[in-house]
């Protein structure tokens, strides 16, 4: 793995007012990896108390339909200090994350993924970048050893997120990223469908980068299945971008004005006397062409007013069950 950051060297370690890192971990069937991520998690908290730091513990049970909660239990056993949060039932990675949040007590923060793909010795990098006196540390993936249809998954999803909300993002995307505590009330209010890595992004905080490869599962079975991956892709373009909207007002008018200078062909050849071809194949086409297009439309109109419904109804992103 070849790891590099920016930022490092000869800038000197700041005091942090509150040396506490928390990471919040959502767990979701992850039942095998769990104890090597700990062990890691333990050799990562060594590390951070070299550099006089603390490391604060919160692991959120989504609804594992495994057996993730008694592994969570013993960890909590072997190290009273961490925090387990059980979920009622499964809520989705981004509500589980913003639920262990609430409980983030640390002078910055960040959300490790609980299947080490995102390897934890790079909190102690982002650690020694936010003494630095960064406020945002993203690790920036340069390649990943995932699945072909995973990876061109994401080429194509990274691209359109520059080319069509935020044109700055990371060509490589990311997952990893340590934030100071000033953007903890910013992620507590975002809104219940928004894609969370891209929306710290967009809040506008200069982020120092470390380089890494995204490692391959070796533990369990990935719950990233293509719905999720679609609905994931909807939610970060209809929340930060109005061009969907846009390209549909641009594709009614260009139809609507090719219309009207058919029409205008149709009633200058009437005029000048010219017989027309019957095309009645060609007028069912044009017209399950517009209505495909209308409800295409609908489709998308549909999904704004769903996302403000949805965030206008009062109903809690997470049930929190238990906590240990």
């Amino acid at each position: 793995m070849a790891d590099s950051a920016s930022g490092e060297s000869a800038t000197p370690f700041l005091a942090p007012a509150n040396p506490v890192v928390s990471i919040v971990v959502p767990v979701y069937g992850n039942e095998g990896s769990l104890p090597p991520l700990f062990d890691a998690l333990l050799a990562v908290e060594r590390g951070l108390a070299d550099r006089g730091l603390a490391l604060e513990l919160i692991f959120v049970d989504d609804g594992s339909p495994d057996g993730s909660l008694a592994v969570l239990r013993e960890l909590k056993r072997r190290r009273p200090a961490t925090k387990v949060v059980k979920l009622a039932r499964n809520f989705g990675a981004v509500h589980a994350s913003k639920t262990g949040l609430r409980y983030v007590t640390g002078g910055c923060f960040a959300v490790l993924a609980a299947d080490l793909q995102d390897p934890p010795d790079l909190i102690l990098q982002m650690a020694d970048l936010w003494l630095q006196g960064s406020k945002f540390v993203v690790c920036v993936r340069q390649g990943r050893e995932d699945s072909p249809p995973s990876r061109l998954f994401a080429w194509i999803y990274y691209r359109l997120v520059r080319a069509i909300a935020v044109r700055d993002y990371p060509r490589g995307g990311f997952d990893l990223a340590l934030m100071g505590r000033e953007l903890l009330p910013y992620m507590l209010d975002s809104a219940r469908h928004v894609n969370s890595p891209l929306f710290a992004y967009w809040l506008g905080f200069r982020p120092a980068t470390i380089e890494y490869v995204r490692r391959r599962r070796t533990h369990g079975k990935s719950k990233w299945t293509l719905r999720k991956r679609v609905n994931f892709f909807v939610d970060s373009l209809v929340g930060f971008s109005i061009v969907p909207l846009r390209a549909m007002s641009a594709l009614g008018l260009f139809v609507a004005l090719a219309s009207f200078g058919y029409g205008g062909i149709v009633m200058v050849n009437a005029l000048r006397g010219l017989r027309t071809v019957p095309g009645f194949a060609a007028l069912a086409v044009l017209l399950s062409f517009l209505l495909g297009l209308v409800i295409a439309m609908l489709g998308v109109v549909g999904e704004y007013l769903w996302r403000i419904y949805d965030e206008v109804s009062r109903k809690p992103e997470a049930v929190v069950e238990e906590v240990l």
